[in-house]
């Protein structure tokens, strides 16, 4: 398979400069390239493209549920460091 990381058209500007918003699933399944002679086959980069999308549901979908544990333990522990530092004396 062909690299494509060097070939990128100078009067675009980099990819992180126009990506401000997390690349989401749908944005990758419905990239479209340009079809030049003797290019890539469609078929494979499609295909890719899907892989990508598939494991980046699966890395949102674990992040979003460590996030909302992180809030659910950091909601839980609160309570408890306001009682713990109620009950301290300090000398």
């Amino acid at each position: 398979m062909r690299r494509l990381a060097g070939r990128r058209d100078e009067s675009q500007p980099p990819p992180q400069a126009n990506r401000r918003q997390p690349l989401r699933p749908w944005q990758i399944r419905e990239r479209c390239f340009n079809v030049r002679r003797r290019g890539l086959d469609p078929i494979e980069i499609r295909t890719f493209l899907h892989q990508v999308a598939d494991e980046l549901t699966v890395a949102q979908t674990a992040l979003r549920a460590v996030q909302e544990e992180n809030v659910r333990i950091k909601n839980t522990l609160r309570p408890w460091q306001s009682t713990q530092s109620a009950n301290h004396r300090y000398r």
